[in-house]
């Protein structure tokens, strides 16, 4: 890579860049010790409350605490509100793109997007075709992938629109800075995020069927083995709504009742953090005991919302999001604000034979694949590794994307030799209700061992608090 990452915190001269310069000045007057013990302490608060994250592939067990740095990642005003322009323009076109292709399908007959990978992707879901639903909203909630390159550009990433995570770690990390550091809270302007759970009730209550004046809300959750639990409780508990797995629901008359110690209980509006394929064995995956026997029969009766909506996946399949700026283009007839990471298409013959003579530079992608699994990070492969994955890209090319390796840009972490760089990105989440809301800042997520760009939490990435400053 010819120029080196973007630093957040310092320019290129070396000095803190405006937004850091009093949080440069405090930190630059803090011995390690004291960095360590309030590490230390944030540790045991986190263990004592309970957020951990399920971490696969790990022999010493599948539970552990999220590692938290306390070195924030600081965003100006008019970084800020660019990014807050160009998440709301990217949501509502993707929205725009869930109910074409169940509906009219324009978008296709345009051959904008070609018709093969979604007519044919295993995330479009047929039964959801000439549906309905509430405000025309799909994606309630998305949490968009944001980088930045080494130009200082952000770009997206990743769309992610199917049951999106990390939400109650963007709240509780705002919690441990301020519990941590009170002072650095009275010297900068932080814009508030604790607001949060009050939006996202407000916009799923805002979605409820005709007619019904006081919803019910809950979130449905895969029970206490799932690797977002703590999240699903820690939402229920924030919002005020019943945390329900599928046992505790059933449908009568097209509509989902909740079981109670008071008898059944209409259910208006489901926040659901389980996958399609096992919300409804009757329609989905039979064998599934996570799900709501006839649960589709009452969507589609609209009798029950459910956000985010059936379908909604086929839209942050990485072999769609090569073509969402073309949706923007479309649906909205304005220019992306934020654009795509660089991005070949493998089931193009010139993309394939491109990526396939330049393996070793590039960064290769399942299109369904998720949490940094099933991918190929060419400058990191062994010569074996590069020509397994030639093999199987010959074989299936259209399971393929590829992209440039970013080098992304990298914030101060407190590691145990000191402070050092480490590769950052960062996760906004966009609300889409009566409008479309998104809370300043986001999820930063940052790869802690040196060098490493894959941050994802499920593979030992850890956190960090994302303060935007107000002007």
């Amino acid at each position: 890579m010819s120029n080196p990452p973007y630093d957040e915190m310092h320019a290129r001269d070396g000095n803190a860049r405006e937004s850091y310069r009093r949080y440069a000045q405090w930190l630059g007057q803090q011995p390690a010790a004291h960095l360590a013990q309030k590490r230390a302490e944030a540790d045991a608060l986190f263990h004592r409350v309970g957020i951990t994250f399920a971490v696969y592939g790990q022999e010493e067990g599948t539970e552990r605490l999220i590692p938290f740095d306390v070195v924030p990642r600081v965003l100006p005003w008019d970084e800020w509100q660019r990014l807050e322009r160009g998440l709301a323009q990217r949501v509502r076109a993707l929205n725009a793109f869930i109910h074409d292709i169940y509906h009219d399908q324009r978008i296709l007959e345009a051959d904008v997007v070609p018709a093969e990978p979604v007519l044919c992707n295993s995330q479009y879901r047929p039964e959801m075709q000439g549906l309905d639903v509430p405000g025309g909203i799909y994606a309630h909630i998305a949490g968009i992938d944001i980088v930045r390159d080494d130009t200082g550009e952000f770009r997206v990433l990743e769309d992610n629109l199917r049951v999106p995570s990390g939400i109650s770690y963007m709240l509780e990390n705002r919690k441990m800075m301020m519990r941590l550091f009170p002072e650095l809270f009275a010297a900068h302007r932080i814009a508030p995020i604790d607001h949060y759970p009050d939006i996202l009730l407000d916009d799923l209550r805002g979605v409820a069927p005709t007619g019904v004046a006081d919803p019910t809300v809950v979130l449905l959750t895969a029970g206490a083995h799932n690797s977002a639990y703590f999240e699903h409780a820690f939402l229920a508990q924030q919002m005020g709504i019943e945390l329900v797995e599928g046992q505790d629901l059933f449908v009568r008359d097209e509509a989902v009742l909740m079981r109670t110690t008071r008898g059944p209980r209409r259910v208006d509006v489901i926040y659901r953090r389980i996958d399609d394929d096992f919300l409804d064995p009757l329609v989905f995956r039979p064998d599934s005991m996570l799900g709501v026997p006839g649960l589709l029969t009452a969507y589609r009766a609209g009798r029950v919302t459910i956000a985010n909506a059936i379908g909604t996946g086929i839209a942050d399949d990485k072999s769609i999001y090569p073509y969402v700026p073309a949706m923007i283009r479309f649906y909205l007839a304005e220019e992306p604000i934020i654009d795509n990471v660089p991005t070949w298409v493998l089931r193009r013959a010139e993309d394939r034979d491109y990526v396939l003579a330049h393996l070793e530079n590039l960064v290769v992608k399942e299109v369904h694949g998720a949490g940094g699994y099933g991918m190929l990070i060419g400058p990191a492969a062994t010569r074996a590794e590069l020509e397994a994955f030639r093999a199987r890209i010959r074989a299936n090319p259209e399971r393929y994307i590829a992209q440039p390796t970013l080098a992304l840009s990298t914030c101060p972490t407190f590691v145990a030799a000191g402070l050092a760089p480490r590769h950052i990105d960062l996760r906004p989440f966009v609300l889409s209700g009566r409008s479309v809301t998104i809370v300043p800042g986001g999820l930063t997520r940052v790869a802690l061992t040196e060098g490493s760009l894959i941050v994802n939490s499920s593979q030992g990435g850890g956190t960090k608090d994302t303060w935007v400053l107000e002007a």
